[in-house]
């Protein structure tokens, strides 16, 4: 069945229930965000005291992580070659 413009095409496939967000965000929520405070003070303390994970997980959340970088290959390491048709080439 081909696709129809303006049609979802995973229809019975909604956004998934975030469990664990949820209830982390109710929890932030009732407590006026104290403890998270508190959490993100404890992690830029450890990440000024060198650990080296807490300095990773503030430049990810910060500056973003870094894209991942792959490289495809053909046959026997050889280039990849890309054939491009159009649906009249195909009947």
């Amino acid at each position: 069945m081909p696709f129809e413009p303006g049609q979802s095409g995973n229809p019975a496939g909604g956004a998934k229930i975030k469990r664990f967000y949820a209830a982390l965000d109710r929890a932030i929520v009732q407590e006026d965000g104290k403890r998270l405070r508190e959490a993100a003070e404890k992690l830029l303390d450890l990440a000024s005291q060198g650990e080296a994970w807490a300095i990773q997980h503030l430049a990810d959340r910060l500056d973003g992580k870094p894209a991942q970088q792959l490289q495809h290959t053909g046959a026997d390491d050889g280039p990849l070659v890309v054939r491009f048709e159009n649906s009249d080439e195909k009947a």
